[in-house]
């Protein structure tokens, strides 16, 4: 979910809840009023997702040889990541369970209009919304869902330490929004869900950010971005070697 601060209509008090806009590469977002921002970057939601999340994320796991992935959201949205997810998952034998956290849900007269349908048919973007809260949902021979209706506060709180994820999709509102969620307290205690050399792929590379990562634990990497953002990260779980140094 990206900041909204190169924009100044952005900030303008006049624009909708979940106001449906067309990005620079022909895929739609929306807007949130609650956190004054886009839930994509209008540069392109497409690219952005592709870049940050499959390429850097997915993509690299992939190609490391693991039969399983297992992949934990911050922010589920407008459903668009899990959605490109679910689309590589089909073009691999590797199992994906993909976990997403949203408090606040888009509702479904906003993301039926989004022109998702050029990826994958509409069905499957509904499929994924309208799939059952706190349960595992297998939508595909190699995917299977599963949306958490909570805050990530209230998720690393309550949830059990289970098998480690793989990859973490830190997909947040951008620190201007919500701050909260980018503190070293937040990432350190992500990484009790991780194991070492787990990766998390984030859009904001601002250095009070990386500071943070690298405290709670990650090996922090800055990698080119998609169009518009110059900068993204690619962040390493290795505490050992953080308290070592």
């Amino acid at each position: 979910m990206e900041a909204g601060s190169s924009n100044p209509t952005h900030s303008d008090p006049t624009h909708a809840s979940n106001e449906l806009v067309l990005t620079k590469d022909g895929s739609h977002t929306l807007y949130s009023a609650r956190f004054n921002q886009w839930y994509h970057s209008l540069h392109g939601a497409f690219d952005e997702s592709k870049r940050i999340f499959l390429e850097l994320g997915l993509d690299y796991l992939l190609e490391s040889g693991k039969q399983e992935i297992r992949i934990l959201e911050m922010g589920f949205g407008t459903g668009f990541n899990a959605l490109l997810t679910l689309l590589k998952a089909g073009q691999s034998p590797v199992a994906v369970h993909y976990t997403s956290l949203e408090a606040y849900p888009v509702p479904p007269e906003a993301y039926r209009q989004l022109n998702y349908d050029e990826f994958m048919h509409a069905s499957v973007l509904q499929s994924l919304h309208e799939a059952v809260w706190d349960t595992d949902v297998r939508l595909s021979p190699t995917f299977t869902l599963r949306k958490v209706h909570a805050t990530l506060q209230d998720f690393l709180a309550n949830a059990p330490l289970g098998e480690p994820y793989d990859l973490v999709y830190y997909d947040a509102f951008a620190p201007s929004s919500q701050p909260e969620l980018w503190t070293t307290e937040v990432f350190s205690g992500i990484g009790r869900h991780l194991q070492v050399g787990s990766l998390l792929t984030t859009y904001c590379s601002k250095s009070v950010v990386r500071r943070a990562l690298q405290a709670a634990g990650f090996r922090v990497e800055k990698h080119p971005g998609p169009q518009g953002k110059r900068e993204v990260v690619r962040a390493v779980w290795e505490p050992e070697r953080s308290n070592e140094s």
